[in-house]
């Protein structure tokens, strides 16, 4: 990590793109010259090294390969994609980022499980305008970087419960849709992931109102965040957080046993690809 340069203050990103530039003036490089040699448009290079655009991580990794500066971008980009990100959820990323041990509820598709197609579809939303484009793809950037922590080593325990409502709202293409419920299928059959899926016959229960997570530390610290109506709360009260984790369990023994949920899931493919 040597090349980093001193941006004391400075946002993730912003750090980001002064190395970016360090790196290439100690090549001797213009951005002309870059983007040929990458194949990557001048004026994307431009913003990358100016802090006002998220890559996605491949980018990075060619760029490392490029100047043949080990992982440096890589890291520095995991560090800077959490600046696409609002402030209020930042401390809950970085709890998430370390957890040994998640739970959680979603009435949509997770995050954490979505093909880059199917969320650039979410976070384009009906609001969408041409002007959000660059702001969108980094959000969904981030979105693809945040699920590098299923696969870290040693992995984390992960328990999903999704809401039978996800798998009735299809994507707005038919390929998108069924590489999401591949994806989702591909998911449940990992050996650290248990996924649950709650079915309607349920019935109205305490939690319609938004999603739940559970994180605990490898210390056994432990935090609740509940996220709907527009808003996400962070708990690390020990007697709020027992409380939501009974809420949780509650929810669990409602939702179809893992083997029934990927009979469902496929069930469900099956459904969509007739």
């Amino acid at each position: 990590m040597s090349e980093l340069v001193d941006g004391q203050g400075d946002s993730g990103l912003a750090g980001l793109g002064r190395t970016l530039r360090h790196l290439r003036e100690k090549a001797g490089k213009s951005l002309g010259q870059l983007a040929q040699e990458t194949a990557y448009d001048k004026s994307y290079l431009s913003r990358l090294e100016a802090g006002k655009r998220l890559s996605k991580m491949a980018v990075m990794e060619d760029l490392d390969r490029y100047y043949g500066s080990g992982d440096l971008l890589v890291q520095l980009w995991k560090v800077a994609r959490h600046d696409a990100f609002k402030d209020k959820y930042k401390e809950f990323m970085r709890l998430e980022a370390t957890a040994r041990v998640m739970h959680l509820f979603t009435p949509g598709v997770p995050g954490l499980v979505q093909t880059e197609e199917f969320a650039r579809g979410v976070l384009s939303g009906a609001q969408a305008t041409p002007g959000n484009g660059e702001e969108v793809e980094e959000q969904v950037a981030a979105r693809m970087g945040r699920q590098l922590l299923l696969r870290r080593d040693p992995a984390p325990n992960v328990r999903f419960i999704i809401d039978e409502y996800a798998f009735r709202r299809p994507a707005a293409t038919a390929k998108t849709w069924d590489d999401q419920l591949l994806r989702i299928e591909a998911v449940a059959m990992w050996p650290d992931v248990v996924l649950q899926v709650l079915p309607f016959a349920t019935g109205v229960h305490h939690l319609m109102d938004g999603s739940l997570t559970l994180l605990w530390q490898k210390d056994g610290t432990a935090v609740a965040y509940k996220e709907g109506n527009g808003g996400g709360e962070l708990i690390d009260d020990s007697e709020e957080v027992l409380r939501h984790r009974l809420s949780y369990d509650r929810l669990r023994d409602l939702a179809l046993p893992p083997s029934d949920s990927l009979t469902f899931i496929r069930g469900v493919l099956e459904e969509h690809r007739s």
